[in-house]
Formats: C-alpha cells, sequence, structure tokens
C-alpha cells in the first residue's frame, strides 16, 4: 500500500477529490467509512469545536499538531492540515513542516496574511509581503522529508488588493517551489474559473459557506480544473444545529427519549471505531494506520 503522502499525489494526478473538513478523529472516521478518499483537517474546526476560540490563530503549533495527529492517524485516508501562517517565520515554518510530517499528515497548507491572523471570509485581512511568503515557501520545501509532503500557498490577495494580483501571487508561489495553490475567498464562478485558467498547476477549492465564495458543486470546480475541493466545516456545522435542537429539547422536557431514532446507537459508534468490548484487547491499538 502506498504512504498517504504517496496516495495524495497519486488522486490529484488523475482527478479531482472531494475532501470533508473535520474538527476530530471521530467524524475523519465517518468520512472515511462512507468512502471519502481523503479528508480536510480544519483550523477553524480545530478551534471552534476543540478549543472553542474564534478562527484567528490562537491555537499553538503543538495544539495543532496534537489534534491534527489524531485525526491523521485514525484513518488510512491522506489528510491535510490548516497550519494558518505557519507559526511564524521562515524558521518557524520550518519546523511545523517537520512536526506535521511527523505527526503522519499528508499535507498542509500555509496562508500569506499577516499574524494575528482572520478568517478567510471576514473582512479586515493583511497580507504580507510576497518576498516574505516566497521565503517560507522555499523554506518549507528544504526542509521536508518526504518530497511527497504537499505543501500548499494559500493567498488571501483577493479580498486585500484584487484578483489580478491574487493571480500574480500564486504565480510567485509556485516558483518558489509550492505544490499547490488555494486561492481564498474568490467571489464569483467566473473568478474561479478565470483563476484556473491563469494557473496550471494543482489548485484548491474552498466551499465554505456563509462566506464571500458562491456554492459551487464538486463537478462544476472539476470542469474548470480544481483538483482539490474542501468543505471545511460543512459538517460541523449540521451537528451543531443538530445539537443545539436537541439541548433546547432536552432542558424543556427533561428527556431523551424523542430523540432516540436520531442517535448513533453504542453499536454504531463501536464499529466506526473498529472496537470490540468483548475481545481482549482493542485491534486499532496496534493495527497499521
Amino acid at each position: 500500500m502506498k504512504n498517504k503522502t504517496a496516495r495524495l499525489r497519486e488522486l490529484i494526478s488523475k482527478e479531482a477529490v472531494m475532501m470533508p473538513g473535520v474538527p476530530n478523529a471521530a467524524m475523519a472516521r465517518q468520512v472515511e467509512q462512507v468512502g471519502f478518499e481523503a479528508v480536510y483537517i480544519s483550523g477553524a474546526g480545530m478551534a471552534n469545536a476543540t478549543a472553542g476560540v474564534p478562527d484567528i490563530g490562537l491555537l499553538t503549533l503543538t495544539e495543532v499538531t496534537q489534534l491534527a495527529s489524531y485525526i491523521a492517524n485514525a484513518v488510512k485516508i491522506p489528510a491535510i492540515v490548516d497550519a494558518d501562517t505557519g507559526f511564524g517565520g521562515a524558521e518557524n515554518i520550518a519546523r511545523t513542516i517537520q512536526e506535521l510530517e511527523k505527526a503522519g499528515l499528508a499535507g498542509c497548507h500555509v496562508e500569506d496574511q499577516e499574524f494575528p491572523k482572520r478568517c478567510g471570509h471576514l473582512a479586515g485581512k493583511s497580507i504580507v509581503d510576497v518576498e516574505e511568503m516566497v521565503g517560507k515557501i522555499k523554506a518549507a520545501v528544504a526542509v521536508r522529508r518526504d518530497p511527497d509532503f504537499m505543501i500548499i500557498a494559500r493567498t488571501d490577495a483577493r479580498a486585500v488588493e484584487d484578483f489580478d494580483r491574487a493571480v500574480e501571487r500564486a504565480g510567485e508561489y509556485l516558483a518558489a517551489g509550492a505544490d499547490a495553490i488555494f486561492p481564498e475567498a474568490l467571489e464569483s464562478a467566473d473568478e474561479f474559473r478565470d483563476f484556473a485558467k491563469a494557473i496550471d498547476l494543482p489548485l484548491l477549492a474552498n466551499m465554505t459557506e456563509f462566506g464571500k465564495s458562491p456554492l459551487l458543486s464538486f463537478k462544476e470546480l472539476c470542469d474548470f480544473g480544481y483538483r482539490m475541493v474542501i468543505f471545511p466545516m460543512s459538517a460541523f456545522r449540521v451537528a451543531m444545529k443538530a445539537s443545539e435542537g436537541f439541548l433546547r429539547v432536552l432542558k424543556k422536557s427533561g428527556t431523551q427519549k424523542d430523540w432516540i431514532d436520531e442517535m448513533q446507537t453504542r453499536q454504531e459508534l463501536y464499529d466506526l471505531l473498529d472496537y470490540d468490548p468483548n475481545a481482549e484487547s482493542w485491534p486499532g491499538s496496534s493495527k497499521d494506520l
């Protein structure tokens, strides 16, 4: 079996791949269980779901690495992670890449925002000079041990400068050695199409809800030429809306009995975790992930 980094490269060399976003390892197992071939570890998901804080770069490299490692090692499919601004300058991003590789990730994306960062679909973002971002990319490429570990350069320039400048930055980042480009917060289908026409290397599209980008279908983005499509918070948002509804009913009625049919059963959870409570040991502790 190919390792996860090589598998991700193989997937995007043949066709596009959908990557649902997850905030934790149990949801990553669900992504794998239903047949997706790769998974995305959302920075917003880790911040919002695990730490209960906004997506503004508050988690440290140590925290992100630990959380991402739980997810990456719970599944056999490749996972990429949001590495925000790389947790510092060129020297810091070198360590970031080393830590994420050791944690079992197949790749990561690093953005050209200034720290402290903001959600890519909020106003008020600032971006670093091209030269600074180019330096980060070169440092990341130079330090990785596995040449298949995917370094994706995200540019937030569309919202800060303009579309043409975002394309120019993407070209600079590719020349610096980035393996793929993530143009954040494009504002129309035409922009997604035109960006793909201008950049002839793997592209990642972000289909997050309630933001600046239109919600295009996976097929539409494939037709434009995108190779990776992430849905960072979709599953989390559905789960949060459902849990809010349940908690309101529980507070009012004092019982969960009317919600039993809406719940994952104990056996379904055990099946998801490959856990047999009657076995002498849990096979997941020793199986090759």
